[in-house]
């Protein structure tokens, strides 16, 4: 069965934006930025919210930015043609490789695990997470903590009266001093 995997830039004190939206902490030095390349790779589908797939649009279109270097070229060559999956309740349209849902995370990670399909399922924004792991549907949480405390904003876990035991499977500090912490749910 393919793992669903929620991987995201965090903050020390655990928030994915901060109070007023920012996120221009988590811009990645070359090495954190190979790593993510490296990461896309084994994903099959990428489920994401408006404000993800509206921040990821750049992607669509980075290719012909002549000013793009060849690791961020390498990036756009596996984002582009990768298949997106849009939870949104206010676009009535989407670009690329995407499409809308039709139904909530869960239908959805259920329809994707039964369809024949290679690679991970992987989440992208605190929202979705959240729904799908109130569903107890999160195999692995990832965490790249960079070394920051922005003081509030949006959580990167959810917050729910729920225990959810973690088994850390892997581990790496980058020479940014961004710390890389990989957590598998133990069922």
């Amino acid at each position: 069965m393919r793992s669903v995997t929620y991987s995201m830039n965090v903050s020390l004190d655990g928030y994915i934006v901060g109070p007023d939206g920012g996120f221009d902490w988590t811009a990645p030095d070359e090495d954190v930025f190979r790593f993510w390349i490296d990461e896309i790779r084994g994903i099959g589908v990428h489920l994401m919210g408006r404000r993800l797939y509206e921040t990821m649009l750049y992607w669509e279109t980075a290719d012909q930015d002549p000013s793009l270097d060849a690791a961020m070229l390498e990036w756009a060559a596996l984002w582009k043609p990768l298949p997106k999956v849009v939870f949104s309740t206010t676009l009535s349209a989407v670009q690329g490789q995407a499409r809308l849902a039709s139904g909530g995370p869960a239908e959805e990670i259920e329809r994707l695990r039964a369809e024949p399909g290679e690679g991970e399922i992987a989440i992208g924004g605190a929202t979705l997470a959240a729904e799908a792991a109130a569903a107890g549907l999160i195999d692995e949480y990832r965490a790249m903590v960079h070394p920051v405390l922005v003081g509030g904003g949006t959580p990167f876990f959810p917050r729910h009266e729920r225990r959810v035991d973690l088994e850390l499977v892997e581990t790496r500090t980058f020479s940014s001093r961004v710390v890389y912490l990989r957590h598998r749910v133990v069922r």
